[in-house]
């Protein structure tokens, strides 16, 4: 099913030609975010179609320099688009001029210094082919795009305040918990083999099943290091992704943890719920 559409034709990728009328908000947010989310999937399944990981001695083949970097530009144009709040979007020039920021300038660890003039020229062609898009976007007022679950990049006070109550509630120090903390473990914290979330299908779902029970309300996912979040239920996945992850809401009543030694940890509602919801969870308990 195409992501975007006009009220009258299907089409693939961005629209084509659009009515003289002037997209609103809302849509124009989601159709960045939508288009950046799937140019980063496509590049890095395209990566992942190189000989050796476009590896070459202790380097990169030139065709990997034309790939990675582009990921690279393209997850920092998400990060700094998912900066605004999608309950709160500015009105549309505000937003367009935003988003075109964004393309110009965003950066991350990843994108600065270019590694070479390869990888310059790519990023530059990203940005560029982001920057188009959201200009022509912006002008199709019958631009139609499937929604998306709320998403956003927390402030750095915001991530510090979560920190600080998950260290007063539940003993999270820096951003571990059970069992890569030497305090011992409750009865009622349940710790399960992070494979799991990855090998088991259900798993996740059994896990926003509960938080739907338990109230649903928006999530916040702190992580070791890079972009940190708040996210809705849908969006929810206490998996380990080269950085450990800390899941939370507001009501502080549950917790989770995914940690680099293969463990994945639930407190409070959570530890609680999913046993009456997974029928054969023993299996998957972890054991030290």
């Amino acid at each position: 099913m195409p992501i975007f559409t006009r009220a009258d034709t299907a089409v693939d990728g961005r629209p084509g030609m659009c009515k003289s009328a002037v997209v609103d908000s809302v849509t124009l947010h989601v159709a960045a975010r939508r288009y950046l989310m799937d140019r980063y999937a496509e590049l890095v399944d395209q990566y992942a179609t190189l000989p050796d990981q476009g590896r070459v001695g202790f380097g990169y083949s030139t065709e990997a320099y034309r790939i990675f970097p582009r990921y690279n530009v393209v997850e920092a144009m998400l990060a700094q688009v998912e900066r605004l709040d999608p309950d709160r979007l500015p009105d549309q020039p505000s937003l367009l001029a935003w988003l075109v920021e964004a393309a110009a300038t965003a950066r991350s660890p990843f994108t600065e210094p270019a590694s070479n003039e390869v990888a310059a020229t790519v990023m530059a062609e990203e940005r560029r082919l982001f920057s188009s898009a959201v200009r022509e976007w912006a002008g199709c007022g019958d631009l139609r795009v499937q929604p998306l679950p709320y998403r956003r990049v927390l402030t750095s006070a915001e991530s510090a305040a979560r920190q600080q109550q998950l260290q007063r509630r539940w003993g999270l120090v820096d951003r571990m918990w059970h069992p890569m903390i030497a305090a011992e473990a409750p009865p009622e914290v349940l710790v399960l083999v992070e494979a799991v979330m990855w090998d088991l299908p259900e798993a996740v779902t059994h896990v926003r099943t509960a938080l739907r029970a338990a109230g649903g309300g928006r999530v916040t996912e702190l992580r070791e290091y890079g972009e940190e979040y708040l996210i809705d239920v849908d969006l929810v996945a206490p998996r380990y992704t080269g950085a450990e992850g800390v899941w939370s809401d507001d009501t502080l009543t549950w917790i989770a943890y995914a940690s680099h030694e293969g463990t994945v940890a639930f407190g409070g509602r959570l530890a609680a719920a999913l046993p009456t919801l997974w029928p054969d969870l023993d299996r998957w308990r972890w054991s030290p």
